[in-house]
């Protein structure tokens, strides 16, 4: 029985010592848990972040790919006038030649009105002159003759038909013609 209270008294010295590292294993424990959790927490948050981030982005850029849809949303209507806004020009040349005033001030009149509509439509013409300088991103060059003089080298010689554009977008480039 010695023995037994000896091994006894032995293992009671050691209780304390281990219940306290066992305690000790398990605040670690739990710290650790707390602070996985924490960084789990950290992750999900900046994921949330950037869902949001990309979120609102994707709200902007719907939101611009709508307005500009509006802007154009005419675009193939007003592409289509353009041929009858040209033949207006043309037959006001012809008919600035008459004598008839009746007959140019009615047609004048019927040009203004169609201009002014498709203008309160967005769409502008291109102030495009001869002696102005040529820009391949502005300009479409159907030919180029020998300038008449040097100084109209590499400039506009003559606008064979007008450019239009809709808000910022081109669409139609006014062809020219340019001194070599």
């Amino acid at each position: 029985m010695a023995k037994n209270k000896n091994e006894k008294d032995l293992k009671d010295q050691e209780a304390p010592e281990v219940v306290e590292q066992e305690v000790t294993e398990e605040v670690q424990d739990e710290r650790s848990d707390v602070e996985i959790l924490e960084d789990q927490l950290q992750v999900e948050k900046e994921k949330y972040l950037r869902l949001f981030a990309e979120f609102e982005n994707f709200k902007r850029r719907t939101a611009k790919e709508r307005i500009e849809l509006f802007k154009t949303a005419g675009e193939g209507v007003l592409k289509d006038m353009l041929p009858v806004l040209d033949d207006f020009d043309r037959a006001m040349v012809e008919i600035n030649k008459s004598e008839d005033e009746q007959l140019t001030s009615g047609v004048k009149l019927i040009a203004n009105k169609l201009t002014n509509t498709l203008n309160n439509k967005g769409l502008e013409e291109f102030d495009v002159r001869a002696g102005d300088t040529f820009n391949a991103d502005v300009h479409e060059a159907i030919t180029q003759i020998p300038a008449p003089s040097d100084d109209m080298k590499g400039k506009i010689v003559d606008v064979i038909e007008k450019g239009y554009k809709l808000g910022d977008k081109i669409i139609r480039f006014p062809k020219v013609v340019i001194g070599q």
